[in-house]
């Protein structure tokens, strides 16, 4: 079976009548990890948001089709069942729903009714997966994301990713806030889903997370758009000299176009 395809298309999205992406074209395939930098403001955490299907994002023109199918016609639950993943930048705490739970939940939820993972399939699983990432065992009875540190909340993002085994995964800024062991750790779970039927999207503002993830693709985004793709050699040479060079070959002002959620 051919690897999944995300396509974005001219995507147009305002948040309370401003617009923050304005024509932005993107294709992610099965196989394929696709970096995306750029400065503050442009709109990198709209575009998860958007694909996701947060409430608060407009959009207002263009297309979003995950093989073929209209994802902007998806209610969030129904995205997540057809594949799409996002590992949040600030993952949200739930009380009274143990990880353990949580995910066995989402898993049900995407296999269906009378295709049930079974309990010791599930535990054997997770007990794999956590043991891979370094977590400590009692984490899945601990309720979803409360009292966790930022390496745990983004240890645990990486963990649902490898347990849900998603189509496309969105990765918002994975890296933010973590040390140098946790961020090896987790660049290793990430690394663990690599095939050609998965498709990863790494939002980062930092070469150091793609030192240990090498993307196929790195894009800029400015202004609301993609400017500038290339290989894994465009982030060293953004890491080195930063974006003024991208303003100057394309003429672009030095401005945002707004702040980023």
């Amino acid at each position: 079976m051919a690897g999944s395809v995300l396509t974005i298309k001219d995507l147009h999205v305002s948040i309370e009548g401003k617009e923050i992406l304005k024509g932005l074209n993107l294709e992610i395939k099965g196989g394929e990890f696709h970096a995306i930098m750029g400065p503050n403001g442009t709109g990198k955490s709209t575009l998860s948001s958007a694909i996701m299907g947060h409430p608060k994002y407009e959009v207002t023109q263009g297309s979003i089709t995950l093989d073929g199918q209209n994802v902007l016609e998806m209610e969030v639950d129904e995205r997540a069942r057809a594949g799409l993943f996002l590992a949040m930048q600030y993952p949200s705490e739930i009380s009274g729903v143990t990880n353990a739970e949580f995910l066995r939940s989402a898993i049900n939820s995407r296999r269906g009714e009378g295709n049930e993972i079974s309990l010791m399939k599930f535990i054997r699983q997770m007990d794999s997966k956590m043991e891979f990432l370094d977590m400590d065992p009692d984490m899945a009875q601990r309720y979803l994301n409360e009292g966790f540190s930022g390496g745990e909340k983004k240890r645990n993002e990486i963990l649902q990713l490898m347990m849900l085994q998603p189509r496309i995964a969105i990765l918002d800024e994975i890296d933010s806030g973590l040390d140098i062991d946790a961020l090896k750790v987790v660049s290793k779970g990430i690394n663990e889903m690599r095939g050609e039927d998965f498709g990863c999207l790494v939002i980062t503002h930092y070469q150091r997370l793609l030192n240990y993830i090498t993307p196929d693709y790195v894009h800029v985004m400015m202004q609301g758009r993609v400017v500038k793709s290339g290989g894994p050699e465009l982030a060293h040479r953004l890491e080195a000299e930063g974006y003024d060079w991208i303003k100057q070959e394309l003429g672009i002002e030095d401005e945002t176009v707004g702040q980023e959620a």
